[in-house]
């Protein structure tokens, strides 16, 4: 297997392969391109989102600034909206369903290291992939951690760091992120 591919499977990988260096070097000039884009040439930014993820629904904004390690794993389903400053950390699939708000400064973290110092020194890591569903708003500065799952509905609170799935029609907060209430 590839670096790439086993990085794709959530399998330990090198990050430092070359040709996965390329890859984030390509992506990170786009988001260069699109970070420091006029704020009234929308076509341009849309344009370059488009380019970035994998795949993209209808009416979808993103504020800058943005960052990602690879875009092309990033997943939105129609009507998403990123506020400024987000960060997908996407070596796995991370998708969002319909009609998602993410607030400022929210993160999201599919890449993760190994515990073992000596591994994780020599630049191996994998990750896990996440999943938002539809109609779900995370709270600005909330982190989002690796191989998490979030039901449709499901609001996160702000600055929540969610370590651990939950289902659909929550108000879920805190550090590590707990249910808050129950939507009806």
């Amino acid at each position: 297997m590839t670096e790439k591919e086993k990085m794709l499977a959530g399998e330990l990988y090198q990050a430092g392969d070359p040709d996965l260096v390329e890859e984030r070097l390509k992506v990170r000039k786009l988001v260069k391109v699109f970070n420091d884009s006029d704020p009234e040439d929308t076509e341009l930014r849309v344009s370059l989102m488009r380019q970035i993820f994998g795949k993209a629904g209808k009416n979808f904004w993103v504020e800058p600034p943005f960052h990602c390690d690879y875009g092309s794993n990033i997943e939105v389903g129609d009507d998403v909206f990123f506020n400024f400053n987000c960060v997908v950390l996407d070596i796995c699939k991370v998708t969002l369903g319909n009609r998602v708000m993410v607030a400022p400064n929210v993160q999201f973290y599919a890449a993760t290291h190994p515990l073992d110092h000596k591994t994780r020194g020599e630049m191996w890591e994998y990750g896990k992939p996440i999943s938002i569903g539809d109609d779900v708003w995370i709270g600005g500065s909330a982190v989002i951690c690796p191989g998490v799952t979030i039901g449709d509905r499901t609001v996160v609170a702000a600055g929540a760091v969610v370590t651990k799935s939950f289902p659909s029609d929550l108000v879920i907060g805190g550090n590590p992120a707990k249910v808050i209430k129950q939507l009806e």
